[in-house]
């Protein structure tokens, strides 16, 4: 029971939102009345009808694009989001746009029009064709004894008086206008006589403009096969042929100068196409003039006598150069064969043995020499050495020599083999030790030796899971995989 029971505050709340998601925007048609407008700029008013009346706001930001001046007793078309004002519990509108009865209407049924002709696709860019740029025959559609076609025929005669124009009368305001615009648009294709077409009436209000608004008058002018411009009205107003149309005009004369090209345009371009070419062809000619210079020259260059001219010096010149080069050679062979004489006078057999025996005799005579000088040498030491024996018994110093001899041999002997004892004793100790600190001697205790990538691990954090390790035992080594660590 108690889970139905609401606040004031979340009754005002709920009813607000069942508002505005139910019935989201409509329009509607009433009489204004306490119409005011607060210092704030918004409007609040009344909407009213013979039997009921509801209350209306509309916010600054929405009523500044009202084009009239609300007043009490009007009769207005609004479209508005239905609401609830929660703090004083009121049922009210929220106004989205105002329009006098009458013309709200219309634009109503505007809007409709064009929603639906948008989603059928007759406004897409595809389907609108090119305009001509240099038209040779223009059509326009439009009243006969309208302002809109003296203006466009004036506009074409000042600015393209060689423009042909075709005139297919036909009324532009009232119910008859539709049949009339549309049978004149089929007349007009059916005829294809123009490049293009200009579809236009001055400006008016928008019931004078209907007629373009109308579904008919927009099929015609899809399916018609020749370019149409819109031209309806001021610059401001928008029908649904300007939607329809492949180019919207602002207004008759502005689609007069669209078709049309102005004659002194045409001269400036002219001028400047005039005056591009003749730059052209001066550049041309120059080029043509460099290039028959170069051939000119070429010719001349290659010419057969010229050529045999060429060959000829060229001959001269390898004549000259050959005489030069051969005796040069000459030259070359001829200091070869002085220098190879001179070599074979003095390499002669006879003049070798001759001084080869000036040589022999030469050391002959040194070797006498030196030969004397050592034999005086070795009698002068033979006399000195007999004077050191007078002098010194010999056979008293050598025995003397060889008892000292004999006791430093017996102590030599002595020394060594103590020695050799004292180191034989440090070695079996040192491989008594070496022994016992061998990696091998642990490993045959029971001990091993485990490495990953040559180094050896002594912390679990050098190995991850799946690494390949080895195990080195006292006899052989094994190759494991790591499945597990605990640290």
């Amino acid at each position: 029971m108690s889970d139905n029971i609401f606040t004031v505050t979340q009754l005002n709340y709920t009813a607000r939102h069942l508002l505005e998601s139910g019935l989201g925007q409509i329009w509607l048609m009433g009489e204004i009345s306490n119409f005011t407008q607060p210092v704030s700029g918004h409007w609040y008013l009344t909407l009213k009808d013979e039997n009921a009346q509801v209350k209306c706001a509309m916010f600054k930001m929405k009523n500044q694009r009202v084009n009239f001046r609300p007043q009490n007793g009007m009769q207005i078309l609004v479209r508005a989001s239905v609401s609830l004002y929660e703090p004083r519990g009121d049922y009210q509108l929220i106004l989205e746009s105002m329009q006098p009865a009458g013309d709200g209407l219309l634009q109503q049924q505007f809007e409709q029009l064009k929603q639906k002709l948008a989603a059928e696709g007759l406004f897409a860019t595809e389907h609108k064709k090119a305009i001509p740029t240099s038209p040779k025959r223009v059509g326009v559609i439009t009243s006969a004894s309208g302002a809109a076609l003296q203006d466009i025929l004036h506009i074409l005669k000042r600015r393209d008086p060689n423009l042909e124009i075709v005139i297919y009368p036909t009324l532009v305001q009232g119910k008859e206008a539709v049949q009339d615009i549309v049978a004149t648009l089929d007349l007009a294709n059916q005829r294809n006589e123009c490049d293009l077409l200009i579809l236009g009436r001055g400006g008016g209000s928008l019931e004078d403009l209907w007629c373009f608004n109308e579904e008919s008058v927009a099929r015609a002018i899809f399916r018609s096969q020749l370019p149409i411009i819109s031209a309806v009205g001021h610059e401001i107003d928008f029908t649904i042929a300007d939607f329809v149309a492949d180019l919207r005009a602002a207004t008759p004369s502005a689609a007069a100068e669209l078709v049309s090209r102005d004659q002194q345009e045409r001269k400036q371009q002219l001028n400047a196409l005039y005056q591009r070419s003749q730059l052209a062809f001066d550049r041309l000619w120059t080029d043509k003039i460099a290039q028959f210079e170069q051939l000119k020259w070429r010719l001349n260059v290659q010419h057969p006598a010229r050529q045999l001219q060429q060959q000829s010096q060229q001959l001269t010149a390898i004549k000259q150069r050959i005489t030069r080069a051969v005796q040069q050679q000459l030259e070359r062979k001829s200091q070869n064969l002085n220098q190879l004489a001179i070599r074979a006078k003095n390499q002669h057999p006879q003049r070798q043995l001759d001084r080869q025996k000036a040589q022999l005799n030469q050391w002959q005579t040194r070797l006498n020499q030196q030969f004397e000088w050592l034999l005086q040498r070795k009698k002068q030491q033979w006399q000195n050495v007999q004077q050191r024996l007078a002098r010194n018994p010999l056979p008293h110093q050598l025995a003397t020599y060889r008892q000292q001899y004999e006791q430093a041999n017996q102590r030599l002997n002595y020394a060594i083999e103590k020695k050799f004892l004292t180191d034989q004793q440090k070695f079996r100790q040192l491989c008594a030790k070496i022994e016992g600190l061998s990696p091998l001697k642990i490993l045959a205790r029971g001990y091993s030796v485990t490495s990953l990538n040559g180094q050896i691990i002594q912390n679990a954090k050098q190995v991850a899971v799946g690494d390949q390790i080895r195990t080195q035992l006292s006899k052989g080594e094994i190759i494991s995989q790591v499945l597990e660590i605990k640290k």
